[in-house]
């Protein structure tokens, strides 16, 4: 029998092994087995029980570790993520996760592992619906869910996998193989490092005041004599702290966003003060304490406020709220429209929308000597760099960003978060000083998808053929800049969608709020505009009596077409091929439609189509990426990767592409990833850039590294390459030349080193936006089928299937995945996704869809080669998202005769619209 512990001392097992400790009874397991323990597989997405990251197994059931009391464990056995794993070696749930690519960024992992286990513990053989109904408490944004069910089927022994190991890919195959990813071990074993897993042990904790006004002015009282009433309060920092310029932003001439706002705030949950001092301290004080008394002031919500007349400008040196103005003009408009046989016009609305990465903003900060170095999850580690150095005063130089694994980004993820704060309050205090933002402050103060009010016009001729586009949209861009010019420069570019126009006409405008900050998702506004064009196809196909499908048929960009910017695309145009193979699958959705309708009327089917493009990489301005390969003494490669990995693959893809360009397998290359100090400026995470840019920079560094080792030897350019440990032999038809690379001279550990830098060739556009804003663009044509609930107006997706133009796949399986993830964001944004600040800053109250909301993806990729990428890749990851919510729309106007004009098309909005059509039974 056991002795009796001491107050607040439990006992149980963890992993099979006998645990006693401390711990008051109310603290959630979750902090005992992080904090306590250090097992930092168990990720905290919420501590609220919505997103089931913190998922283990208490006494062989899965629970989220962030509602069970301490109290309530003592004597009880729990398992966690880090438990599966034995002697090294991935069990088999793991494994097949690793075979399918299920993992993606890795955050929701472990909690999808830990309910599978207790599903497959139960059911050896479980069906799909009993795997959704098991994992759908452990929320994924990343990767549409599908991957992780059929790896769970996978591992019950329901689908045989398509290869019983890992594909290990011999030299010159790597390209094109479906390699399991090269940091895909780490995300299934708990291992993997994110932002809030690791710190120095001495660290402060830093806690942001923000403001619960959306529009205020503030004054301060006596914050000295605040702290010293409060014991464990190191310091209090205020605007005036900041050592160099209290102001960041991603552009330089558009740096308007304080570190901590100097007496004036422009949204609700922006940073006032930055606590810094013991955790627990922190957490005891309520912001009402503080000694700030508020000036709430009328907020400008929405654009129609913000540009109305007499509207306060709320920055200064404008002459009104109007950020910034897009525009693309070409051909002549009037005579487009008066040749038309049918005519189109309409006004459509969507909200903001929501992130969602399961991952809230982590990471800290130190000052070494004369530099700061900052650990944290980022999408743009060198944009980072760059920004805290204007922040504190320093040289860039000076600045180090160490990225850690990053769980979900999307765009959200660009912007500087806990950066400055860290940076400030650990150059200033010389301690390390570390963050981790809670739920609802993630969702309170960072990004989100820009609003946008959107007008469209459009006509085509009697044969189908678009003569004329008009389209004006008006894109929230909240409180601060933020990619705000990015969108409105990229919309009027893509405005038209993927077809040849006789003239157009396009306009934006981001205009200043008091709403949240909305920057980069997934698209920078495209997917927005895509819903008003595509709506747009769909009237006229639909006034000419031309099949949807046909109608775009006709319209769609080809190889030699001009865009409405004047740029002539010669090839990977694979616009026509994508509809060309969903056509067979679009006449049989139908008819299938037709019959049941005619049995049902209660609930309808209907199937729509939408169709994208997208340019990869920057609009029109320079977008260069560097990469490095090494090769060093021991017979590895090192490839200096500074470009970061936040799910998409990158890390993969990148050692493919370099490995067959230096012509040795894929299973030698290492990797230095993304820290400032050791790799090369690979630009940031985001516009679909990484695969098309950073790749062509791996082929040429691998490329470049060839040619020095053929030179070495003296060999010709199709000579092989092999490596045995230490020993290159290099194959010349005859000629066999063995070098043993521990005798030669090496430069900072590397025996030689391979390099190259890739931008691609845009020109700036003139005042009517012509010339060469992007070097290639992805196409993507998608259908859905839904079902709708005539009376109640709600809307269930049966079947998407996607056809998608990548240029070339590198890596089908992680192709793949970017395209279910993407299609899932897409449903959201189509059907249930809207952030309303101060209501919906929770995973509780803000929906995204879970494991049932998804239905069956079928995925056809369309490798019509681009002559500029790596062995003819382009991008996949906004590409993947943009044309969903279009063809879901579509498929509503198909089953019901009603157009939905606001997204989310929520139940109230499809049943309001059927009424006021009409359409109800």
């Amino acid at each position: 029998m056991n002795a009796p512990l001491p107050e607040n001392r439990i006992r149980f097992t963890v992993n099979g092994e006998s645990v006693a400790l401390a711990a008051p009874p109310m603290r959630r397991l979750s902090a005992v087995l992080r904090d306590q323990l250090g097992l930092t597989g168990t990720k905290i997405g919420c501590d609220a029980g919505d997103c089931g990251a913190c998922t283990v197994l208490l006494d062989g059931r899965q629970v989220c570790a962030c509602l069970v009391p301490a109290g309530q464990i003592d004597g009880a056995e729990i398992v966690t993520v880090e438990g599966l794993a034995r002697d090294g070696a991935l069990n088999a749930l793991q494994a097949a996760f690793h075979r399918h690519g299920a993992a993606q960024c890795g955050i929701c992992t472990p909690g999808m592992l830990m309910a599978a286990t207790e599903l497959l513990a139960k059911n050896r053989q479980p069906d799909r619906t009993k795997i959704e109904d098991a994992l759908g408490g452990v929320l994924c944004r990343c990767t549409g869910y599908r991957k992780i069910v059929d790896a769970v089927l996978d591992a019950g022994g329901i689908a045989a996998p398509a290869t019983a190991e890992p594909v290990i890919a011999e030299a010159g195959g790597a390209v094109g193989a479906r390699i399991p990813r090269k940091d895909g071990v780490a995300k299934l074993t708990g291992a993997e490092k994110f932002g809030a897993d690791a710190a120095p042990a001495d660290s402060l904790w830093l806690r942001a005041v923000r403001s619960p006004h959306a529009h205020a002015r503030f004054t301060l009282g006596d914050l000295a004599a605040f702290a010293a009433a409060h014991p464990g309060i190191e310091r209090i920092f205020t605007a005036r702290d900041v050592p160099g310029s209290n102001s960041f932003g991603i552009y330089p001439d558009l740096k308007d966003q304080p570190v901590l706002a100097d007496g004036y705030v422009r949204f609700r949950g922006e940073a006032v003060l930055a606590l810094v001092g013991d955790r627990a301290a922190l957490a005891n004080l309520a912001d009402a304490d503080l000694p700030i008394a508020w000036d709430i002031l009328p907020p400008l919500s929405g654009t129609v406020a913000a540009m109305a007349e007499g509207a306060p400008v709320l920055h200064p040196g404008k002459a009104d709220n109007v950020l910034i103005r897009g525009h693309v003009a070409r051909g002549d408009l009037a005579a487009g429209f008066a040749k038309a046989a049918a005519r189109t016009s309409g006004r459509f609305e969507t909200g903001f929308v929501e992130h969602a990465y399961i991952e809230p903003e982590a990471g800290y900060a130190r000052r070494v000597g004369a530099r700061i170095e900052i650990v944290a999850c980022t999408q743009t580690p060198y944009m980072d760099r760059d920004e805290v150095a204007h922040v504190l005063g320093i040289a860039k130089e000076a600045v180090r960003i160490v990225p850690t694994a990053t769980g979900g980004g999307f765009g959200g993820k660009l912007d500087m978060s806990v950066q400055p704060l860290l940076a400030t309050a650990a150059w200033l205090l010389n301690r390390p000083v570390r963050m981790i933002y809670h739920r609802p402050e993630s969702m309170a103060s960072t990004t989100k998808r820009h609003p946008a009010r959107i007008e469209v016009e459009a006509a085509a001729d009697a044969e189908g053929r678009l003569t004329a586009f008009r389209f004006q949209g008006d894109f929230n861009t909240g409180a601060y800049a933020s990619w705000g010019p990015t969108v409105a420069n990229r919309v009027p570019v893509h405005a038209t969608g993927p077809y040849k126009v006789g003239s157009a006409l396009c306009d934006s405008r981001a205009i200043y709020t008091n709403d949240t900050p909305a920057g980069a998702f997934r698209g920078f506004g495209v997917p927005q505009a895509a819903i008003a064009h595509e709506a747009a196809m769909d009237d006229l196909a639909l006034q000419l009596g031309i099949d949807r499908l046909e109608f775009r048929y006709i319209n769609a960009l080809r190889p030699g077409d001009a865009t409405h910017c004047g740029q002539v695309i010669e090839q990977s145009v694979g616009m026509a091929a994508c509809l060309e193979t969903l056509r067979p699958r679009w006449r049989q959705l139908i008819a299938e439609n037709i019959a049941f309708n005619a049995q049902n009327s209660d609930r309808r089917r209907g199937v729509g189509i939408g169709c994208m493009w997208y340019g990869c990489g920057n609009t029109s301005m320079s977008n260069p990426s560097t990469m490095r390969l090494g090769l060093k003494p021991d017979g590895r490669l090192v490839l200096y990767n500074g470009a970061h990995d936040i799910g998409q693959g990158s890390y993969t893809i990148m050692a493919q592409i370099a490995a067959d360009a230096v012509g040795l397998p894929v299973d030698l290359v290492d990797q230095v990833h993304a820290d400032t100090d050791l790799t090369a400026d690979a630009g940031k995470t985001s516009a679909s850039r990484q695969t098309f840019v950073s790749g062509k920079a791996a082929e040429l560094a691998g490329l470049d590294l060839r040619a020095a080792l053929l030179r070495l030897a003296n060999a010709g350019p199709d000579a092989v390459l092999a490596l045995d440990g230490p020993v290159l032999t290099i194959t010349d038809g005859a000629d066999v030349r063995r070098l043993d690379l521990r005798e030669m001279s090496t430069t900072e550990g590397d025996v030689l080193l391979g390099e190259g830098t890739f931008d691609p060739p845009t020109t700036p556009l003139d005042e009517n936006g012509q010339g060469v804003p992007y070097a290639t663009y992805a196409f993507a044509a998608q259908i859905a089928q839904v079902e709708v609930d005539m009376e109640l107006g709600t809307v269930k997706p049966l079947l998407i299937a996607a056809a998608h133009d990548v240029g070339r796949s590198i890596n089908p399986m992680l192709v793949e995945g970017q395209i279910q993830g993407g299609i899932a964001q897409g449903i959201g944004l189509a059907l249930m996704e809207e952030f309303i600040p101060g209501r919906t800053e929770n995973l509780h109250d803000y929906l995204i869809p879970t494991f049932g909301d998804v239905p069956d993806i079928e995925m056809h990729l369309i490798e019509d080669a681009e002559p500029l990428g790596p062995y003819g890749a382009k991008g996949i990851g906004e590409p993947a998202l943009v044309p969903t919510a279009p063809a879901i729309l579509g498929a509503i106007r198909d089953a019901t005769g009603a157009v939905i004009r606001q997204v989310p098309a929520l139940p109230h909005r499809v049943r309001k619209a059927m009424l006021e059509q009409g359409r109800t039974p």
